[in-house]
């Protein structure tokens, strides 16, 4: 074994000034991120209280102050906090009335004047849980796999992707497995696309990874992964061959269920239709199976992805083949809604010191503080350029963390779990320089080592500790033994109201010497002895993390949101570059728990505000639009809006027809009720309020029929509406039973206030 790793001679002193030089341009650079909104969520804590929170953006002064307000329909707003909200980004409503729908407005203080910045509405009918529910068209046989979320469509808000999966096998494993299924949804349930890879992508761990990322700085996101003959896109069209199998379907082969030959793929896929873009060969090709390991395809499809950084600006997709032996990486750049090749990087033999390195997981980071992203494969690290930065020898393993364990010494750190099988003799356990990759602690020598976790897990100590499947302790960034470590050693989670992080096991959330704090009940975990979410990520409100996980009966999605008040103030992790790229391969074969690019922990520093630039996204007006703006909280019929701008209040203002529909039994017969029309106002056009609904001063009703134009006219405004006798019920024709006088023009300035 080596003593030291082989590392990457970049130093000479003719290249030192060119990268002195390049490190000053290329530190400056801001990266390209995502635009988001608020991410307000709400949630009923009880008949009496509500738990409400919200994301500090990139684009946020630190000390940013909000205010929250609640309204019941036909009421004024109450204020809800005597002085603006300065520390945590949440709030609890403690005195709120959940036997009326309410509606909560969170004002945002610019310049002495309070903005508009978000608002939900929540329903009385609404249950009091922990958790959002995204209703899934699951297909028979099938359950909702590993997921991934972007904003798809470019209204600042995320989408997610599941990956439904089912028959599988593992590479090791011979079998035919079902076809893959990738579904595209909206955070409220609305369904918007589907891809089925084909019968020629096997199902599996290793096989499906799948990328989820704005690759072209379009405000809109894509999805690339491996495609084959066969595939489909979400509008139904072909990739390659449609009849084509290359699958062994020999029952008595020795390779039966597996793919040996055929061509193989890599596309880029429209994030909102899901029709395929951009279609290439995929690199690393297969080749030679030998020269990855073996001949029955078990070690050349072993594949993972991720997405890095690699000119320290714009996102670039990294796709691999291979980590037992020979070992590929291949960048590719998104550009004119084409995909091109940045660089190969390939051991070619088993020989090459780099090889064999890999785990079934990967990171993505800044080690050497240029500005541009490193990709951390397993035990050795490649450099943005494709060229190989450092390989420690230490081989093969699973679980691999990436982050600043320890703020006391400058860098990031890697702990790392390593394989020993077969007699093998080393390191089971190490902590190294990320930049470096020199050992810095070894442990569990000789010990074949399936697990490990490095982490802030104590609230009373400053720095992660380290420990691993089969170790009784815990040790401290330096070796130290500082206590019995825990039986978890899966996923975290930034959950409570502390800055340490807790640990997230199948479906229970506990506090390090506490126990359980948090249970999903009615959900589960995925990947079988794994026991990972579909998803953990800071998605929505303030910067701690959901759980995603699948409902027992897998046709629906939860998404567990904390309800534990907090003072700490950070910005949302989804702007930290690090943070979020390690929920782009959060998915990617042996799931891991995502790292910020800082320490985040007891006795951390005051966050420095994001070094990125925000895309606004080009559609987003045309997106936004594609969205439900509000939902009128008293007859949830919006319907038929009619808007102008009131002039002296400096708002728009929006009259909605309500309409309440039904079926019967009936054929043809649609049962409706008039409603009142409902009143809303917006300072951007695009997020609207509710204030209340129309009292028209009407003898006979205070249903109408729709919602036509408002005139303006000198100081007021004038509304032409129907309004009926009396309410319809059972009509085959809507305007055949309209009754009553229109043309009113009744002053419409005390309906819009």
């Amino acid at each position: 074994m080596q003593s030291f790793p082989f590392v990457r001679n970049r130093l000479s002193l003719w290249l030192l000034a060119l990268l002195l030089f390049g490190l000053a341009s290329t530190v400056n650079a801001q990266r390209l991120v995502e635009f988001l909104d608020r991410g307000l969520v709400a949630l009923k804590t009880s008949d009496e209280s509500t738990f409400l929170s919200w994301r500090l953006l990139a684009t946020d002064d630190f000390e940013t102050p909000f205010t929250v307000y609640r309204q019941y329909p036909g009421e004024q707003q109450v204020r809800l906090n005597d002085k603006p909200l300065r520390k945590g980004t949440n709030f609890l409503d403690n005195t709120v009335d959940h036997s009326k729908d309410v509606t909560y407005t969170l004002m945002e203080w610019q310049k002495g004047k309070e903005i508009v910045s978000a608002t939900i509405t929540m329903r009385a009918t609404d249950s009091i849980r922990p958790y959002l529910e995204i209703p899934l068209r699951t297909p028979v046989g099938y359950s909702p796999g590993d997921a991934s979320v972007a904003d798809l469509d470019g209204d600042g808000i995320y989408e997610i992707v599941i990956h439904q999966t089912g028959k599988a096998h593992d590479n090791a494993h011979n079998g035919i497995t079902d076809e893959p299924i990738l579904q595209a949804y909206k955070l409220d349930g609305t369904f918007l696309w589907e891809i089925n890879l084909g019968k020629n992508i096997r199902e599996g761990a290793h096989y499906t990874q799948f990328m989820l990322y704005d690759l072209d700085g379009d405000g809109r996101a894509e999805l690339v992964c491996k495609t084959a003959d066969g595939t489909r896109d979400g509008l139904g069209n072909i990739i390659g061959d449609a009849h084509a199998d290359w699958r062994d379907t020999a029952a008595q082969s020795r390779t039966f269920g597996r793919i040996l030959e055929g061509p193989e793929f890599l596309t880029v896929f429209d994030g909102l239709t899901g029709e395929a873009i951009s279609t290439v060969d995929y690199l690393p090709a297969r080749g030679n199976l030998r020269s990855w390991g073996d001949t029955n395809a078990n070690r050349s499809d072993r594949f993972l992805a991720a997405v890095a950084y690699l000119d320290g600006k714009n996102p670039s997709v990294i796709m691999t083949r291979g980590y037992y032996e020979r070992t590929a990486l291949a960048a590719w750049d998104f550009k004119d809604k084409k995909l091109q090749s940045r660089w190969v990087f390939d051991t070619q033999t088993r020989e090459h010191p780099y090889a064999g390195q890999g785990y079934h997981s990967l990171s993505v980071a800044d080690v050497d503080q240029d500005g541009k992203d490193e990709i951390i494969f397993g035990a050795m690290a490649i450099d943005d350029d494709g060229a190989g930065l450092y390989s420690t020898g230490l081989g093969h393993g699973d679980a691999l963390h990436v982050a600043d364990l320890d703020p006391d010494r400058p860098g990031l750190e890697v702990f790392g779990i390593h394989e020993l099988k077969g007699g093998r003799k080393g390191i089971g356990a190490a902590l190294r320089d990320a930049r470096t990759g020199e050992v810095l602690f070894q442990g569990a020598i000789d010990q074949d080592v399936p697990r490990g976790v490095a982490a802030n897990i104590d609230p009373a100590h400053k720095g992660a500790y380290m420990w691993w499947l089969g170790s009784k302790s815990l040790y401290d960034m330096k070796g130290n033994e500082v206590g019995v470590a825990p039986r978890s050693t899966n996923f975290l989670i930034w959950w409570d109201g502390d800055l340490s992080r807790e640990l997230l096991n199948s479906n229970y959330i506990e506090k390090y010497n506490e126990g359980v704090i948090f249970r999903a009940d009615g959900a589960s975990s995925i990947n079988g002895t794994k026991s990972t979410p579909n998803l953990s990520a800071d998605i929505l409100g303030d910067w701690r993390e959901e759980l995603i996980l699948r409902a027992d009966d897998n046709q629906s999605l939860h998404i567990y949101s904390t309800t534990i008040p907090t003072e700490h103030r950070l910005y949302t992790l989804m702007h930290d570059p690090q943070y979020r790229l390690s929920i782009a391969w959060q998915n990617v074969a042996y799931n891991q728990p995502p790292h910020t690019s800082y320490y985040l922990g007891t006795g951390m520093d005051m966050p420095a505000k994001p070094h990125v630039q925000v895309v606004r996204p080009k559609r987003a007006i045309q997106a936004t639009a594609g969205r439900k703006l509000f939902r009128d909280p008293v007859e949830d019929g919006a319907a038929d809006p009619a808007v102008i701008w009131h002039a002296k209040k400096k708002k728009w203002n929006m009259l909605n027809t309500n309409w309440a529909a039904r079926p019967l039994a009936m054929f043809g017969v649609i049962w409706l009720r008039a409603a009142s029309i409902g009143v809303a106002v917006s300072a951007d056009a695009v997020n609207w309020i509710y204030e209340h609904s129309a009292n028209f001063n009407a003898s006979h009703s205070t249903g109408t029929g729709w919602a036509t134009e408002i005139l303006s006219h000198k100081d007021g405004y004038s509304f032409p509406t129907t309004i009926p006798k009396q309410n319809l019920a059972g009509i085959k024709n809507l305007t055949s039973g309209l009754e009553g006088s229109s043309g009113s023009n009744q002053p419409l300035k005390r309906y819009l206030r």
